[in-house]
């Protein structure tokens, strides 16, 4: 209804006797579930290979956070 309607979500979300942020987040929701998805044509092993990848990024953006903190920490002036 609150797609397919000429209405903003606003007015439909009245209609309904709903609060509209509610509404907003079902409807992004439902948008979020027709959208396909981006890795839907990777095979499991493909897949397994994504989520150990985005494992490793995680895991160097932190050794580069501590590696930041480190060197600000030996370049400060030693009095």
């Amino acid at each position: 209804m609150a797609l397919r309607s000429s209405k903003t979500i606003s007015e439909t979300a009245r209609d309904l006797e709903l609060n509209p942020e509610t509404l907003r987040g079902w409807v992004k929701k439902h948008q979020k579930q027709q959208e396909p998805s981006a890795d839907a044509d990777l095979t499991v092993s493909e897949r397994a290979r994504l989520k150990e990848l985005e494992r490793r990024i995680r895991e160097v953006e932190m050794e580069n956070v501590f590696v930041k903190k480190c060197a600000a920490y030996f370049a400060r002036d030693p009095r």
